[in-house]
């Protein structure tokens, strides 16, 4: 059963917790303080924060843009995100190397940006989608305008030249700000339903939590499942992918289904958040309203 806490102090034994960025630490626009000092908090007492998101770009961009937002440094010790994971398959071939890109300019550090050898992102080429051997998703190239429909055209021409798609984010919405924004996911979904083939790295997928797991190795930090805890307010990426890899997880209700659980995002309802986790068949270890 899903215990209820009103503080991650309240969770003892870690050594280290996956913690989700959006609907968690910062609502797109500014950090969240309390779920700063939380984190802070946990690094105090000896324990190792992994970022872990599903934004399309590397760690690289994400860390310029976390300190733009005014997240301080020792709220963290890691990043680690999808688009990280995706570039690994992407120079693994797992798609060609001529590539049509569906995505942002803002997603651009994608193809330019990464922390180990940077220099073979340069073996992928960026083509027409009628000479393309695999499409890469990084989302929607205007999602404060558009939609997933207006990408059918595109994704049935894919699909009829049998393209695999990249999916550089999972994700089928996020909240920025007051706006609910379409991701890189509704496209991938879509993509399958139409008979396409779509591969996902980001959450709740095992790639992500492997190269998570290697670098926190690389600084010292290999914790066994039981030790390790990931915090987030997607039921379908941060929970299920946390109960997929064995580990406990932290459901933040106050997130994307903030609206589920009553009028307080601050203080979910408990036979209201019973009800819908027992209809998703889903028991993360404890939920809280916001982290804090």
């Amino acid at each position: 059963m899903t215990r209820l806490i009103s503080a991650l102090a309240e969770l003892t034994g870690y050594e280290a917790v996956f913690c989700d960025l959006w609907g968690c630490l910062h609502d797109g626009y500014k950090p969240f303080p309390a779920a700063v000092a939380a984190l802070q908090g946990f690094r105090a007492r000896g324990g190792k924060v992994v970022l872990m998101t599903n934004a399309p770009r590397p760690a690289p961009a994400i860390r310029k843009h976390l300190a733009q937002m005014g997240l301080p440094r020792d709220t963290y010790d890691l990043i680690v995100s999808s688009g990280d994971a995706t570039q690994e398959a992407m120079l693994a071939g797992l798609a060609g190397r001529r590539l049509f890109h569906i995505g942002a300019p803002k997603d651009e550090p994608f193809f330019t940006e990464r922390e180990e050898e940077p220099a073979a992102l340069s073996e992928i080429e960026r083509v027409p989608l009628n000479q393309a051997e695999g499409v890469i998703c990084t989302g929607l190239a205007d999602d404060l305008t558009e939609t997933p429909h207006d990408y059918r055209a595109t994704l049935l021409a894919a699909k009829t030249q049998g393209l695999p798609m990249l999916c550089a984010n999972p994700d089928i919405v996020v909240d920025f700000g007051d706006k609910r924004l379409w991701c890189a996911g509704a496209l991938a979904r879509d993509y399958e339903e139409m008979g396409g083939k779509a591969l996902y790295f980001g959450k709740p997928w095992s790639p992500i939590y492997a190269l998570a797991r290697r670098k926190l190795a690389e600084i010292g930090c290999a914790p066994p499942e039981d030790r390790i805890l990931a915090i987030g307010d997607g039921i379908d990426t941060d929970v299920r992918g946390g109960l997929g890899e064995g580990i406990d997880t932290l459901f933040v209700t106050g997130g994307i289904a903030a609206s589920e659980f009553g009028d307080d995002p601050e203080a979910p309802d408990p036979a209201r958040l019973a009800a819908w986790l027992e209809a998703r068949q889903l028991s993360p270890t404890a939920a809280i309203g916001r982290l804090r």
